[in-house]
């Protein structure tokens, strides 16, 4: 299973970007696809996240502004994120639990994609 984040670029303050993340290989379910942040020198942490029954939840510093989504039929979770600030900025990375079998519950991360606000 691998998981393959797209869409990282740099964007001025107030300006929008969407994340995609993509899972592909012998999956049978995904039971949550996450998005994380990583600042320089700092741990990653949560910003957004969603299960397969459809609950989402946000970092504070996020509400209001990103929407996380997925597409299970294309094993897809996306990120739209507007009105970006500088500190914002960042590694994004995907992450993901499967359900590949004979492997169940397995976390996987993708590589992260660069998101830089700034004019």
């Amino acid at each position: 299973v691998q998981l393959q984040a797209s869409g990282g670029g740099l964007v001025q303050p107030g300006g929008s970007l969407r994340l995609s993340c993509t899972a592909s290989g012998p999956i049978l379910s995904i039971n949550v696809m996450d998005w994380y942040y990583q600042a320089p020198g700092k741990q990653r942490e949560l910003v957004a996240g969603s299960t397969s029954t459809g609950y989402t939840n946000y970092a504070d510093s996020v509400k209001g502004r990103f929407t996380i989504s997925r597409d299970d039929a294309k094993n897809t979770v996306y990120l739209q994120m507007n009105s970006l600030k500088p500190e914002d900025s960042g590694v994004y990375f995907c992450h993901a639990v499967i359900n590949a079998p004979p492997s169940y519950n397995i976390a996987y991360w993708g590589k992260g994609t660069q998101v830089t606000v700034s004019s």
